[in-house]
């Protein structure tokens, strides 16, 4: 078994993953973890949606069509911020022509930074994906609970041997997703998610995003 450290900072978002299955019990195991995440009052909102098969090869080809015909989709919330600024334009730059310049991508390469994208329909070659949706009333606490469930999630995981990605690239054909799985529209779709065990000879997986010092964001009020 790895540390809470080790699962933590190891972790990545895993963009190649081995053609090699899961166990329906390792996904549960998983789950089961992952559902000691707090929430407020333990109302415990979250729902997850797990396809693999026949189903989330239909609902790859699906998403895929839309998006290399340039239908670009929208979003069924705002996800990144309406009007970019620094620091955070700059890091979103870094990270973006961080990976392309590792896949030999060049600035204005439109053609391949689609395809690269368009990865994310195909969830990295992953066996499993999983979907995460919340109670379309449920206000932002609720919100705030399922995302400290997806981060667990995803350690969990870890803890099992597997790799994890999580994808709000989803959210631009939320209403694909929810047709193709079958997710009623009082569902709100948070994200998406690619499971499976790592391809490691993959040079897309030697992708290491920084980070900043906790001195950056910290003030000590003595």
């Amino acid at each position: 078994m790895i540390s809470v450290e080790e699962a933590i900072v190891g972790r990545q978002s895993t963009r190649a993953f081995q053609d090699r299955p899961v166990a329906r019990e390792t996904i549960l195991k998983i789950l089961d973890i992952a559902g000691r995440a707090p929430s407020g009052s333990n109302i415990q909102p979250w729902k997850v949606w797990v396809v693999s098969g026949a189903t989330k090869t239909a609902l790859s080809q699906a998403l895929l069509a839309r998006h290399m015909s340039g239908d670009q989709g929208e979003r069924n919330y705002n996800y990144y911020p309406v009007t970019w600024r620094e620091p955070y334009i700059g890091r979103r730059r870094e990270t973006g022509w961080g990976l392309y310049a590792l896949l030999g991508i060049e600035k204005g390469d439109k053609d391949k930074m689609l395809r690269q994208h368009g990865r994310n329909y195909a969830f990295f070659g992953a066996p499993v994906g999983l979907f995460f949706t919340l109670d379309a009333d449920m206000e932002l606490g609720s919100w705030l609970d399922t995302g400290m469930f997806i981060q667990s999630v995803m350690l969990a995981a870890r803890g099992l041997g597997l790799e994890s990605c999580p994808q709000a690239a989803f959210c631009n054909y939320h209403d694909t997703v929810k047709a193709e799985i079958g997710i009623p529209e009082t569902q709100q779709l948070v994200c998406g998610m690619s499971l499976g065990y790592a391809d490691q000879d993959a040079k897309v997986n030697a992708f290491r995003t920084a980070r900043i010092a906790p001195q950056t964001y910290t003030t000590f009020v003595e």
